[in-house]
C-alpha cells in the first residue's frame, strides 16, 4: 500500500512489555469506526495486546478482559467509546459474522477482531487497521510485529502515535505509559505520561497539513490571532513563571514537531459537584491571579524559548466583529428557525462598532483568553496566588483587563450565581485599587459589561456551530446559563440599544430554547 495513502511499519518487540507499549500506542490512536484486525498464530500474541489495548482504554490496569473465543463478542463501555473484543477462531461460517452486530458496534466504537481471516468476506466496514504478529526467533517473549492501513486519517493518526513513542524514548522515558486526557475544542490533544519518577502531560499539536484543510485552519487560526503552533505555548508559559505564576514546567520540546512535555498539575480543578459548581476560595484566587497580573507592566514582545522573540498579538475591532457574527451565521438560525436578512445583520453589527471601539481604545494587558473552569488547577501545595495552576495560555493576546475577568466570573461550562459575580468583581476591583490608586473603575466596569455580551453573545452562536458543523450537541446544555449571563450584562445603561435589539430578535425565552436540538435545515 502506498505510504501517501496509508501507512505501514514493521518493528521488534523484543518482550512483553514492548508488546504492551505498542498496545498503548494504538489505544491512543484509535477512533470510532476503526476496525483492527489482529493476525498471527496461537501464542503469538494477539490477546496479549488486545488485553493491553483495552486496559489502556479503559485506564485501568486490573480490567477483567475475558477470551471471546466461545462468546466470539464481548463488548466494553470505556470512557471514550465503545470497544468490542471479538474472536472468530470458533467461527463456523464467514456468514455468522453478520449475526453478531459488528457493523452497529463500529457505527459508534471501534472493533478489535482476532482471527479475522475466519470471517473472511463478512468483516465489519470501517477504516481497517492490520496488525500482524509472529513469534520472534530466539523463541523467548519476542515477536515481530507489522502494522498496516490504507487509510489515510487512520495512517495519519498510528504515525503521529508512534511519533510521540519516539519523543518520549529520546525524553529518558523509554517505557513510559500512555492514557487519553480529555483534549479542548482545538486540534490538540494530551495524555498523562506515566514512568517510575512520576507523571507528566504530552501536549500533541500536529503541524497543520499542506492542504486545503490545514491551509483554510491556518487562515482561520491567523485571523482569530490563535496560536498556530506550539511556538506561543512555550513563550507565553515561561513569561507567566518568570513572574511568579504557576504555568506548567516545560520538560521538553520539540516545537517542530508539535510535541511538549509538560509538568503535571493534577487532577484538582476549581469546581466540585454534580453539576459541577464554582468553590468561592479558589475562584477567588483566579481574581487575585488578575489583579496580579494586571498590575503588571507587561511587554508585548517576550522571548520565545528558541533563541527568537515572540510578539502577542491584540484584539481590534475587527476580530471583535467576527466574533459576535458567529451568532448571526449560525446561532441566530438555530435559534429561530429562520436566518437574518444582510440588512438585519448590519443594522445587529453597527449596534457594535462603537462599544468595540471604546474597549479597543482603553487598556491594554495580557489577557489569557481561556481563563476558566476547564483551564484552571488548584494547587492546594502552594501560597497565595501561586495555588492557581494555569494549564492553557498559548492564545494569549493583548486586550481590555476586564476580558479575562468576563471570562471568569461568567464561566462558561459552569453557573456563577449572579452574586457570586458581584463579588469576583468587586474582589478585582479592589485589588486593582490597592496595587494603583488611579486605576479606572468606572471604565472598567463598562469593559466588563461590553466585553461579557461580547463573549457570550459568540457562545450563543458557538453552541449550535459545534452541532451543525462539528456535530457536537453536547455543547446545547450551556444555552440556559448563556442566555442569563447575557442578560445580566444587557441590564447595565451603556448597553441598552443592543438590549432592545436582543428583546426584539432574540429574546430570552427564545435564546434558552437553543437547548432543543433542531434539525440542521436543507440550504437548497
Amino acid at each position: 500500500m502506498g505510504e501517501e495513502l496509508g501507512f505501514s511499519r514493521r518493528m521488534t518487540l523484543t518482550d512483553e512489555a514492548a508488546t504492551v507499549r505498542l498496545a498503548e500506542d494504538l489505544a491512543i490512536a484509535l477512533r470510532p469506526g476503526d476496525v483492527v484486525l489482529l493476525h498471527g498464530d496461537l501464542g503469538a500474541g494477539k490477546s496479549t495486546l488486545a488485553r493491553a489495548m483495552l486496559r489502556a482504554m479503559a485506564d485501568d490496569a486490573g480490567l477483567e478482559v475475558p477470551s471471546p473465543t466461545f462468546t466470539l463478542v464481548q463488548g466494553y463501555q470505556l470512557p471514550r467509546f465503545p470497544v468490542a473484543h471479538v474472536d472468530l477462531y470458533r467461527l463456523g461460517a464467514p456468514e455468522e459474522v453478520d449475526e453478531l452486530g459488528l457493523d452497529e458496534a463500529v457505527a459508534t466504537g471501534a472493533v478489535l477482531i482476532e482471527w479475522p481471516e475466519r470471517g473472511e468476506g463478512s468483516l465489519p466496514r470501517g477504516r481497517t487497521i492490520e496488525l500482524s504478529l509472529t513469534q520472534g526467533a530466539d523463541g523467548n517473549d519476542s515477536r515481530e510485529a507489522t502494522i498496516a492501513t490504507a487509510d489515510a486519517a487512520a495512517g495519519t493518526r498510528l504515525r503521529r502515535s508512534l511519533l510521540v513513542r519516539d519523543f518520549l524514548d529520546e525524553a529518558g522515558l523509554a517505557g513510559a505509559t500512555r492514557r487519553y486526557l480529555q483534549g479542548d475544542a482545538s486540534t490538540r490533544a494530551y495524555e498523562r505520561i506515566g514512568s517510575g519518577d512520576g507523571r507528566r502531560v504530552l501536549m500533541n499539536h500536529p503541524p497543520e497539513p499542506d492542504d486545503e484543510t490545514g491551509r483554510a485552519r491556518l487562515a482561520y487560526y491567523r485571523g482569530a490571532r490563535l496560536a498556530e503552533d506550539t511556538r506561543p505555548f512555550v513563550a507565553i508559559g515561561r513569561a507567566l513563571h518568570e513572574r511568579g505564576f504557576s504555568t506548567p514546567d516545560i520538560l521538553a520540546a520539540d516545537t517542530a514537531r508539535g510535541l511538549i512535555l509538560l509538568e503535571d498539575l493534577g487532577d484538582e480543578f476549581c469546581v466540585a459537584g454534580d453539576p459541577p459548581a464554582p468553590m468561592v476560595e479558589r475562584y477567588q484566587t483566579a481574581i487575585d491571579v488578575l489583579v496580579e497580573l494586571h498590575a503588571q507592566a507587561l511587554p508585548s514582545e517576550i522571548d520565545d524559548g528558541a533563541g527568537g522573540r515572540y510578539r502577542l498579538p491584540a484584539f481590534d475591532a475587527t476580530i471583535f466583529r467576527n466574533e459576535v457574527m458567529v451568532l448571526t451565521d449560525w446561532g441566530f438560525g438555530h435559534l429561530t428557525g429562520r436566518e437574518l436578512g444582510g440588512d438585519e445583520k448590519a443594522a445587529f453589527l453597527a449596534l457594535w462598532a462603537p462599544l468595540f471601539a471604546e474597549v479597543t481604545s482603553g487598556p491594554l494587558t495580557w489577557s489569557l483568553r481561556d481563563f476558566h473552569s476547564p483551564n484552571l488547577m488548584w494547587l492546594a501545595e502552594r501560597q497565595g496566588f501561586r495555588r492557581l495552576g494555569i494549564i492553557d495560555h498559548q492564545d494569549a493576546i493583548l486586550s481590555h483587563p476586564a476580558y479575562d475577568v468576563a471570562s471568569l466570573a461568567q464561566d462558561a461550562r459552569v453557573t456563577v450565581p449572579a452574586a457570586l459575580e458581584t463579588a469576583l468583581v468587586e474582589r478585582y476591583v479592589a485589588g486593582r485599587r490597592a496595587h494603583d490608586g488611579g486605576f479606572d473603575e468606572a471604565g472598567f466596569r463598562r469593559g466588563y459589561a461590553i466585553l461579557g455580551a461580547q463573549r457570550n453573545t459568540r457562545l450563543l452562536g458557538l453552541w449550535a456551530r459545534l452541532l451543525r458543523r462539528d456535530g457536537k450537541s453536547g455543547y446545547l446544555r450551556h444555552y440556559p446559563r448563556t442566555s442569563d449571563y447575557l442578560d445580566r450584562c444587557l441590564a447595565q445603561e451603556a448597553l441598552a440599544p443592543l438590549a432592545d435589539w436582543f428583546g426584539r430578535m432574540l429574546p430570552g425565552e427564545v435564546r434558552r430554547r437553543g437547548v432543543e436540538i433542531n434539525p440542521p435545515r436543507s440550504t437548497g
